[in-house]
């Protein structure tokens, strides 16, 4: 481990963040979200006066991306005598009475660990869960192991789950040994300090250091076998319940996955609370049938659950972290977000676990410990807290035709609700450009851009295939793409009327067929929207190829619902028209058309306006509202149905 300090600025709050980021920006020290650090220093009460306080990370920040507000300060004159004048504090009792030790009450909550930072009489410190640390706790021989590797050079505390107790017995382990270099706790990680930040980093990096050169100049190989295994991706999707999914089937993961005791060692659990927390206590192993090997595993959750009397209702069973040898690990998480972090997480794990088998065997907490990690009263409250889940959170969206026009404005509407996007167009750049707008604007992995031409099969099933590969299935399919086509029927080649049918009904049916594959896979039903077109029910003068085309794109919307509805796939159209924001509406049609009324080109949109009955302009973004409609819950008893979006076009009104 590489000590990265380089610089140290002026205030002692910069310092702090300083560390921070460069803790955060090593992966193999902390987890996401995890690890906290602290200094002491002094700040103005409301009068004015000086008071002893310390800048603590707050509760679930990020290292790697913090800023000096998530550090509160919290008045030290409050929380230091709590160490000799309380014997016990339940963990509520601590967060309501630290809350109160805020120097700004609107301030963020301190971490959980505030009290075990300021029963330590040094200035600065520093808390990590660092891979090479847990991987020598994390062992049979525990306490010989960390003796073997540090000597008497460090304290050592036993496993307890972080609140007041513990703090009080970190503090007693300092008093004991003041001289150490830090204290290591068993099962959770290690505790440097210092007189200043960069001094409590750079022990921290050396402590790190020696471990890993302990740990490289002790561990053993495995034997490793190659493993065949095959799974269906958007079953296991289906069988976790619709949560979004990521494949990690790096040469990292597949060399664990492959060692002829993988099964045996993923099955002793966790290394911590803080990833219990996160990715539960244990991951699947898949051997065999699939469901079997789920359906076991949910009967052993349960069983450990009612071992474990508690008044805390059973979490979800299912796994989060999905072990397939061959084939990978799957993470599962309310969104990509979440995924990614279990998957982080697993693979802190799986460096942990392959370190401490290699020098004396891994374990990991015992199922009491376990229980309460995981049936943490104070995290789970945290639940509570969340805010109410978006329209189509947690699904995924595939939209075709992407990337301007009526689909932009489609991908962009689901993505605000929470869907996870893929934008499918024949123009990838153009298409790229806005899936990255989206995810700068919604978050990670919050959407991607694939090359799509609906009318070539190969094109439509690689393009589902990388969609399963990316979150695991489809839960919502907007065939969006199309073209126009005009010209009067006796001077139409026919090789435009092939065009106009090989998009706008055999690339809807290539789309649609694909769609249902996965959805009926998953078994969690879905929903599927047409973009059709006013054309369909009142169908234009030379638009014969536009308009046959659509009306075919219609009647398979119905075929679909008819076939899809005994698995839940519902499948409704959408009939816009004059939608002048979209590509539809090419310089060469809006000639065309103007030239038909007798109008100057610029005065169509106000021509199109006026004929309607509600005297208005449908835009793209009207059409991706009732897109979203059909797609989402409130229509899903509806299906077969055929909405206009043309603001009244009587001559439209379906019959």
């Amino acid at each position: 481990m590489q000590n990265r300090w380089a610089e140290t600025p002026a205030a002692e709050l910069d310092q702090l963040v300083y560390q921070s980021r460069l803790i955060g920006a090593e992966e193999d020290l902390v987890l996401w979200g995890g690890g906290n650090n602290s200094i002491k220093s002094t700040a103005h009460d409301l009068l004015g006066k000086d008071v002893e306080v310390m800048f603590i990370k707050s509760s679930g920040s990020d290292m790697k991306s913090i800023v000096p507000k998530q550090f509160p300060a919290v008045r030290l004159d409050y929380i230091a005598p709590l160490r000799q004048r309380r014997e016990e504090m339940s963990d509520q009792e601590m967060v309501d009475y630290l809350a109160r030790c805020l120097t700004d009450p609107a301030g963020a909550r301190p971490s959980i660990e505030t009290l075990l930072h300021a029963f330590l009489p040094v200035k600065a410190i520093l808390h990590t869960h660092a891979d090479a640390i847990l991987a020598i706790t994390n062992t049979v021989g525990r306490e010989q192991t960390v003796r073997a590797c540090f000597g008497d050079s460090v304290s050592t505390v036993p496993y307890r789950r972080p609140g007041f107790r513990l703090s009080q017995e970190v503090a007693d382990a300092f008093d004991a040994q003041p001289d150490a270099e830090g204290i290591v706790l068993m099962n959770h990680g290690l505790i440097t300090w210092g007189a200043t930040s960069e001094e409590a980093y750079a022990r921290h990096i050396d402590l790190v250091s020696r471990a890993e050169a302990f740990l490289a100049r002790s561990s053993r190989p495995s034997p490793v076998s190659e493993k065949r295994a095959t799974i269906n991706i958007p079953e296991l999707r289906g069988l976790l319940g619709g949560r979004i999914l990521e494949l990690d089937d790096s040469p990292e993961v597949l060399a664990f996955l492959n060692r002829d005791d993988a099964a045996r060692i993923a099955a002793i659990g966790s290394a911590t609370p803080d990833h219990i927390l996160h990715i539960k206590r244990r991951p699947l192993f898949v051997e065999g049938d699939l469901r079997a090997n789920l359906a076991q595993h949910v009967e052993q959750y349960e069983r450990w659950y009612r071992a474990h009397p508690s008044e805390l209702a059973m979490l979800d069973p299912l796994p989060r972290v999905i072990l397939v040898p061959s084939v990978g690990m799957f993470t599962a998480g309310k969104d990509a977000r979440a995924a990614r972090i279990m998957r982080d997480i697993y693979r802190h794990t799986i460096r942990i676990v392959t370190a401490a088998e290699g020098i004396d065997g891994y374990a990991t907490l015992n199922d009491e410990d376990a229980f309460h990690a995981e049936y943490w009263p104070l995290e789970l409250f945290k639940l509570t807290l969340l805010p109410k889940e978006k329209e189509l959170a947690g699904k995924v969206a595939l939209v075709t035709g992407a990337a301007n026009g009526i689909g932009r404005a489609v991908a962009e509407r689901f993505a605000a609700e929470g869907a996870h996007v893929v934008v499918t167009d024949l123009d990838v750049e153009l298409a790229g450009e806005l899936a990255q707008e989206i995810v700068d604007r919604h978050g990670l992995r919050r959407a991607i851009a694939l090359r799509m031409d609906v009318a070539d099969e190969a094109s439509v099933d690689e393009a589902f295939n990388r969609a399963v590969r990316a979150y695991g299935g489809v839960d919502i399919l907007v065939s969006n793409a199309g073209i126009s086509s005009f010209g009067a029927l006796d001077q139409l080649p026919v090789a435009e009327w092939d065009r106009a049918f090989a998009v706008n009904a055999r690339g809807h049916f290539l789309a649609a067929r694909a769609a249902m594959r996965v959805m009926k896979e998953q078994r969690l039903g879905g929903s599927i929207v047409f973009n059709a077109s006013k054309n369909v029910t009142a169908p234009g003068k030379e638009f014969g190829a536009y308009s046959v085309s659509k009306a075919a794109e219609a009647q398979l919307c119905r075929i679909v619902a008819l076939e899809g509805g005994e698995h839940g796939i519902r499948a409704n159209m959408l009939n816009p028209d004059a939608i002048f924001d979209s590509r539809f509406w090419t310089p060469e049609m809006r000639a065309m058309r103007a030239s038909a009324y007798g109008l100057d080109a610029t005065d169509l949109p106000s021509y199109y306006r006026n004929r309607t009955l509600l005297k208005v302009e449908v835009t793209a973004a009207d059409v991706a509202e009732a897109a979203l409609f059909l797609a989402g819950p409130r229509s899903a008893k509806t299906t077969g149905a055929m909405v206009p979006v043309d603001g009244g076009v009587k001559e439209a009104f379906p019959r």
